[in-house]
């Protein structure tokens, strides 16, 4: 009887850690996520601002501009005024 008392304990015990170790990654995850989505449409609302609607190939180039370290993204985004859909399009060919 103790010995099941002990593997219930423990299942239990088990079973709390599991859960609380797949909200905090869940959280993590979707914090991510969010963030991915968030800067994905502030650089899909400047190259429209900057260059019209939007077409397949400026959408490609999205994820590259995602990629770039932080500093080289936000200089790049900051000069968008004076750069060219040619100029920006040759730059992640």
């Amino acid at each position: 009887m103790l010995l099941e008392e002990v593997y219930q304990e423990w299942e239990e015990k088990t079973r709390r850690q599991g859960l609380e170790q797949g909200l905090e990654q869940g959280l993590e995850q979707g914090l991510e996520q969010g963030l991915e989505q968030g800067q994905s449409l502030l650089i899909q609302n400047m190259l429209k601002a900057r260059f019209g609607e939007l077409d397949p190939e400026l959408a490609s180039i999205i994820p590259l501009l995602l990629a770039l370290p932080t500093e080289e993204y936000t200089n790049l985004l900051l000069s968008l005024s004076n750069i060219s859909r040619e100029d920006l399009l040759a730059r992640f060919e």
